[in-house]
């Protein structure tokens, strides 16, 4: 199966070029600063998109899906598998999605590092192929331009006990790239660059 993972759109989603796929996964931030509007037109293309499969998880400008997520589930109409702190399965593989991120605590989504987020990792199953989260793990494509570590340690030691095919995640910017750590395939698939607009490619793999 081709798998085409995007993040951090931040309302720009209609100036993604896609590339053919059988699944996009969305690892959040789809809104810029929460705009119902701009939710409502992104859940529109995203569902007009050519994919069998379409997996969207949350972020930290994602006000609606945080606060209002059984209303959000709804307007998904059974057309995109939205996952927080929750799993699928597609043709046999195993994907758990969480919206969570340290720091921002009172944005969407924010938690503070330690105990609160290790409540959300501790549902991660240990079986699992596809791991999407909107946070890095702490030490792995997490560096903005300050060169400070942004990732959660929590999810870190998680990953220390699983060992998923990939894991797809976003929330800083300027580390948007790919990096192999032993069977493990990291992607951070930020599609925004901070300073110059949506100019990072959409990444593509296969399992």
């Amino acid at each position: 199966m081709r798998f085409i993972a995007i993040s951090d759109t931040h309302g720009l989603h209609r100036n993604l070029e896609l590339p053919i796929g059988d699944v996009i996964i969305h690892a959040g931030d789809f809104c810029n600063r929460g705009s119902e509007r701009q939710m409502h037109d992104f859940l529109d293309w995203y569902k007009e998109t050519d994919f069998a499969h379409k997996i969207l998880i949350g972020g930290n400008h994602d006000t609606f899906a945080a606060r209002h997520p059984q209303e959000f589930e709804g307007l998904l109409a059974g057309e995109i598998t939205y996952l927080n702190d929750s799993g699928c399965r597609i043709n046999g593989l195993s994907c758990w999605g969480s919206p969570v991120q340290p720091d921002l605590v009172g944005w969407p989504f924010g938690k503070r590092r330690g105990a609160q987020m290790k409540v959300h990792w501790d549902m991660v199953p240990e079986e699992v192929d596809i791991l999407i989260t909107h946070t890095p793990p702490y030490g792995i494509l997490d560096k903005p331009r300050t060169g400070r570590h942004l990732g959660c340690e929590e999810l870190s030691k998680k990953l220390a006990t699983i060992s998923p095919k990939v894991h797809i995640f976003g929330h800083v910017h300027a580390s948007y790239g790919q990096e192999t750590i032993g069977e493990t395939r990291y992607i951070n698939a930020s599609n925004i660059d901070s300073r110059r607009g949506l100019v990072n490619a959409p990444v593509v793999f296969e399992l």
